[in-house]
């Protein structure tokens, strides 16, 4: 496992130091949907998406799939598909993963609140492509385009995210 580690706006791991964003409400060991928190603790890489349009196949240590419009990540606590992929539409609520912003041109999907789901517990905490002036996420990490796919391709396959 290539664990890197997130402090202090900063990812660093297999030799990389990486400016990187992260939840508009800080880190917490107490993660609830919709706090804009980033959970604290190990959260293991388990996947990559991305999109084909846009890029080619991001080289990384985990699975890769490409996304279609028609992708989407459900964050209703009340929906038995909670913190789950979906296709859409769907009627629960839920985020596209086909934006036009390109934020979610790589999405990797971290294990937070997966095995089991407890609803409530937070949804989509996603490793993802920063916006220009790295304004904080809804609780994910985020990182440059260039950065991100470094970190890929360097066997990223977990983020040690240490509260503050």
């Amino acid at each position: 496992m290539v664990e890197f580690i997130l402090r202090q706006g900063a990812l660093r791991g297999a030799g990389l130091g990486l400016r990187a964003a992260h939840g508009r409400g800080g880190v917490t060991a107490a993660k609830r949907e919709g706090d804009g928190a980033t959970p604290a603790g190990l959260l293991r890489l388990v996947r990559v998406l991305y999109r084909a349009d846009r890029l080619a196949p991001p080289r990384c240590a985990v699975p890769l799939e490409p996304i279609s419009p028609r992708d989407g990540w459900c964050d209703d606590a009340a929906d038995a598909a909670y913190n789950r992929a979906v296709r859409l539409p769907c009627a629960a609520r839920h985020e596209a993963l086909w934006r036009e912003d390109g934020v979610y041109d790589i999405i990797g999907i971290l294990d937070w609140n997966l095995e089991p789901v407890t609803p409530g517990r937070g949804s989509a905490i996603f490793l993802h492509l920063a916006t220009p002036d790295y304004a904080p996420t809804a609780g994910c990490i985020a990182l440059s385009r260039p950065d991100l796919l470094a970190a890929l391709a360097a066997g990223l396959s977990a983020i040690r995210v240490e509260a503050p």
